[in-house]
């Protein structure tokens, strides 16, 4: 099974190395970081975002 099958057809995703805003523990987010707001790695993502209903 190629990641083809799974309907992803852009390859491997281009990981950023962040610096955890909350924490300050290295991470890799795999979307580049916007200027001016906070990226979380993921254990603190979990903390921040909002409950799902």
């Amino acid at each position: 099974m190629g990641y083809r099958d799974r309907g992803n057809d852009r390859g491997p995703r281009e990981m950023h190395k962040i610096t955890c805003d909350d924490c300050g523990k290295e991470a890799e987010v795999p979307f580049k970081p916007t200027q001016g707001r906070p990226v979380y790695c993921r254990e603190c993502f979990q903390k921040h975002r909002p409950p799902r209903y």
